[in-house]
């Protein structure tokens, strides 16, 4: 269960990472490192946190994936497309990664035997880590501080497997239901527009 959602969320976050290198106009070199960090920088914190070897490092499939995904991304000329984060390619893409890496996450967390705070955090870290590594090397403010509920459906992924494992419920229906209906919230949550609200200091209001 764990090896699938970890595929699952390399294939999606190696693809909106490779659509964020090519807004930002990097050079080869520059994507391949933004799909590296964004599909991979999550998980390899997270191992770390846990003194782990990263997965990404004892295994092959994560690495051969990011350049399978990219080698279809180029030859099918994705990059010549204007665009591309508003369209629904990359929204479901990100939302899969999102959810993936959260589940990834909390599951690590769980079977460390971490309190909730660790299961949230690790969940949070695992899903976001990689794209905020991501975002401050390319001089952006990150994704997931301008987008509050993004994040937020980490933590509520995380918050919810941490039920699950109190209740003895972590199967694989319950964990494919959280998985979906995590998906479904994040692309109604985008297209709706939700979000957190602001803290603004009045000084800057206008």
């Amino acid at each position: 269960m764990f090896e699938i959602a970890e595929y699952i969320g390399i294939i999606a976050f190696a693809i909106s990472g490779f659509f964020v290198a090519v807004r930002s106009k990097l050079d080869f070199l520059g994507v391949l490192i933004s799909v590296f960090l964004t599909a991979l920088g999550g998980g390899i914190i997270r191992d770390i946190v846990v003194d782990k070897t990263p997965y990404t490092f004892t295994h092959n499939p994560p690495a051969i994936i990011i350049i399978t995904v990219m080698i279809l991304l180029i030859l099918f000329k994705f990059h010549k497309r204007d665009s591309i984060e508003n369209k629904p390619l990359f929204i479901v893409s990100d939302s899969i990664g999102l959810i993936s890496f959260s589940i990834t996450g909390a599951l690590i967390a769980i079977e460390q035997e971490l309190n909730l705070t660790g299961v949230l955090a690790l969940s949070f870290v695992t899903a976001v880590g990689g794209g905020i590594i991501r975002d401050v090397i390319i001089n952006e403010i990150p994704f997931v501080f301008k987008t509050g509920f993004y994040g937020t459906i980490a933590l509520l992924i995380g918050m919810s497997l941490y039920m699950l494992n109190l209740l003895d419920m972590m199967h694989f229906y319950p964990i494919a239901i959280i998985f979906v209906l995590g998906i479904v919230l994040r692309v109604v949550a985008y297209y709706k527009k939700w979000s957190i609200p602001l803290i603004q200091s009045k000084a800057y209001e206008h």
